[in-house]
């Protein structure tokens, strides 16, 4: 039995993708159970690599019962927490990077200036296990009733840094309605009032809001049918990858190229933070600035630069699937 940790959210789950599919390539006929959030369990099913989920909030204890397991691997940060937690399981070997505080001298050497999926495949790779950076495809969901064709809008986000001021989107959505876009505005039940906003201003229907209405199997479901994405940094752009659905995404402070949509696809396109920095060892991010709006990489994107972006992947996208 293979235990991996990443006890994160839904774009740190879809970005440890290809070290999954690696691992369940490398070590087959083994279950995989994975250490994370119970919520995330429908994505989890949709990796087509994870037989199970095991629930788990954070990497400071993982409730562990089962008989030690063959393999534990982390996915989740340099430690060392997270590798005593793991290592607190008994497992037959531990994989994990480099960390000589919590008595772990195997694995690479932990490394700042790398994209999230090329870490994690870098990892399996040190231990000559497989692993794409590539292989980001995500499974459709069989959910009924979600609409097609939409543009989804998300404005929110859990940092204020990373998020793109609301009258932006405003003006994005105004915008985007004018050409024909059939525009809906995602979010979590505690950016109801943000979408509700947003939706008002814009001169959309209370139908277009979404927010709150959408469980993780449904938005990825929405994210997989639509026309198009636009989001910030955050974990509903990293599903329009998975989907290869026509993305913008809105950077700052972390740079896209360590979050980033895969550069060779062009029908994904980033804009925004080129700043290093911003997310500290095991997904904790930091808000430089201190939580009191866009980080200005972000703010300084404007909304005619989001229209023409938008235009451009839509035109790559028409070319790609004709």
């Amino acid at each position: 039995m293979i235990l991996v940790l990443r006890a994160l959210g839904v774009g740190d789950l879809a970005t440890a993708v290809p070290a999954l599919r690696g691992l369940r390539a490398g070590l087959p006929g083994r279950e995989l159970v994975l250490a994370a959030p119970a919520w995330l369990a429908p994505l989890a099913e949709l990796t087509g690599a994870v037989d199970r989920v095991l629930p788990t909030a954070g990497p400071g204890r993982i409730a562990w019962t089962g008989p030690p397991p063959e393999v534990a691997v982390n996915l989740h940060g340099r430690g060392p927490e997270s590798h005593l937690a793991l290592a607190a399981t008994r497992p037959g070997r531990l994989l994990a990077h480099r960390n000589p505080s919590a008595g772990h001298l195997d694995g690479p050497a932990w490394t700042d200036d790398e994209h999230e999926v090329h870490r994690w495949c870098r990892l399996l790779h040190a231990y000559d296990l497989p692993a794409e950076p590539g292989d980001l495809a995500l499974r459709r969901p069989a959910v009924a009733g979600v609409p097609g064709g939409v543009t989804v809008l998300h404005p929110g986000g859990k940092v204020p840094a990373k998020r793109w001021p609301a009258d932006r989107f405003v003006g994005l959505a105004r915008a985007l309605a004018a050409r024909g876009h059939r525009v809906v505005l995602t979010g979590s039940a505690d950016e109801r009032a943000l979408a509700d906003r947003v939706a008002h201003d814009a001169g959309l229907p209370p139908t277009a809001v979404l927010a709150g209405r959408t469980g993780l199997a449904e938005m990825a479901a929405l994210v997989a049918g639509a026309r198009l994405v636009v989001s910030g940094d955050t974990g509903v752009a990293h599903l329009a990858t998975g989907y290869g659905t026509a993305s913008v995404v809105l950077f700052g402070p972390v740079p896209a190229a360590h979050w980033g949509p895969p550069a060779d696809r062009p029908r994904h396109r980033a804009l925004g933070g080129t700043e290093a920095g911003g997310v500290e060892a095991g997904g904790v991010e930091r808000d430089p600035a201190g939580g009191t709006g866009a980080h200005p990489a972000l703010a300084a994107v404007g909304v005619d630069e989001v229209v023409a972006a938008v235009a451009e992947v839509e035109r790559v996208s028409g070319a790609v699937a004709a």
